[in-house]
């Protein structure tokens, strides 16, 4: 794979010529080593600031995957078990019929628990205890296990708060100390992030027209009943202090080299760190659940935290999760490849995720 680096460099600086991206970074480890560190474009216009290595990207649900390491990790240390009933551990959690949901129907979203009241604001999902209550007295969309469906934005408040009070300290912290700093990355993977680094941001910019295209869709579709359209992400967030500060583990804010590495790390050793058993990967990389997903309506299929495949790249052995915007992340069991791009112009595709990741998946097959 020595040319990687240069072919990588050459279709992201396409992508940003061509004005379908402003801004982004590439980052490929495969068994443990650093084979591309790839950056295009601008991190902010309007200031002239280029993209390096370290800026960190507001990449969405990509830092999902952060949530479900840190639960796979617990689960190896015994502080609770996949099969372990969320209300176990948050008895108020089992309101309305929701007292058998499980660590593991939550993590492969089947939990029946996708939506969140719809008179939510932006605010709102700045307040833990708020949402955390409004999550637990939420009635299931179907019987826990029998249906899947993205858990866009409850993922991160249950998972959450079971490592809150499995651990006794908050998810944002459990994330610095047990998977950040060992991979040498703490400064540029965040749920929440202290306000004094968000000046180092890359800016997100809303691809002309995305607006308009929501106000357009059927008022009625399930996506529009597990949030308000005014949840949606947008560039927005990242105009918002207590947004960027908060504890919002449905996503975050990352370095593609940040993301990449924390597969990385799940795939194998990185510098001497390996964050998860193999056991614990083949549980996160495997075929969970699978079926017609009952908030957006396409198939979809779930491993335990990770999607399995990408449109475009049914692989059974790449795992993985995509953020609004098109940013993603993943592993490839079959390669040992550990991939990531963040870029700040959100599309609602990933055209560039797939003509990135062809690049890398096709160099790797040849070497």
């Amino acid at each position: 794979m020595n040319d990687v680096q240069k072919l990588v460099q050459e279709t992201i600086d396409r992508l940003v010529e061509s004005g379908d991206e402003r801004g982004l970074q590439v980052s490929v480890y495969r068994h443990g080593e650093q084979i591309v560190d790839a950056v295009a474009g601008l991190a902010d216009p309007d200031a002239g600031r280029t993209v390096t290595p370290g800026t960190p990207f507001y990449c969405f649900s990509v830092v999902k995957a952060a949530t479900s390491t840190i639960v796979h990790m617990l689960v190896e240390r015994g502080l609770f078990g996949y099969d372990t009933p969320v209300a176990e551990l948050w008895p108020a959690f089992g309101a309305h019929g929701k007292e058998r949901v499980t660590v593991r129907q939550v993590l492969n979203h089947t939990a029946g628990v996708p939506g969140v009241p719809q008179d939510t604001t932006l605010a709102d999902l700045c307040d833990w205890d708020k949402m955390c209550a409004a999550v637990a007295d939420a009635q299931p969309w179907w019987e826990p296990g029998t249906k899947i469906g993205y858990h866009a934005i409850t993922f991160g408040y249950i998972l959450g708060e079971v490592v809150r009070l499995a651990t006794g300290k908050r998810i944002s912290q459990v994330l610095r100390e047990e998977v950040a700093e060992p991979l040498g990355v703490a400064d540029e993977l965040y749920f929440g992030m202290p306000a004094s680094e968000h000046h180092r941001l890359a800016r997100l910019e809303d691809l002309p027209g995305t607006t308009e295209q929501m106000t357009m869709l059927p008022p009625d579709l399930p996506m529009f009943k597990a949030a308000p359209a005014a949840l949606f992400p947008t560039a927005e967030w990242d105009r918002r202090a207590d947004i960027l500060s908060a504890d919002i583990p449905a996503g975050g804010k990352a370095t593609a080299r940040a993301a990449a590495r924390l597969y990385a790390s799940l795939l194998g050793e990185v510098d001497g760190v390996r964050l998860l058993s193999p056991e614990s990967l083949r549980l996160a990389a495997e075929t969970s659940a699978t079926g017609v997903d009952e908030v957006f309506g396409f198939p979809t299929t779930w491993g335990l935290g990770f999607s399995v495949g990408m449109p475009g790249f049914p692989s059974p052995t790449l795992f993985g999760v995509g953020g609004v915007g098109g940013s993603y992340a993943c592993g490839d069991v079959g390669s040992g490849v550990a991939f990531a791009i963040t870029k700040n112009r959100l599309r609602p595709d990933f055209d560039s995720t797939g003509t990135v990741l062809r690049v890398v998946l096709e160099a790797a097959q040849r070497s």
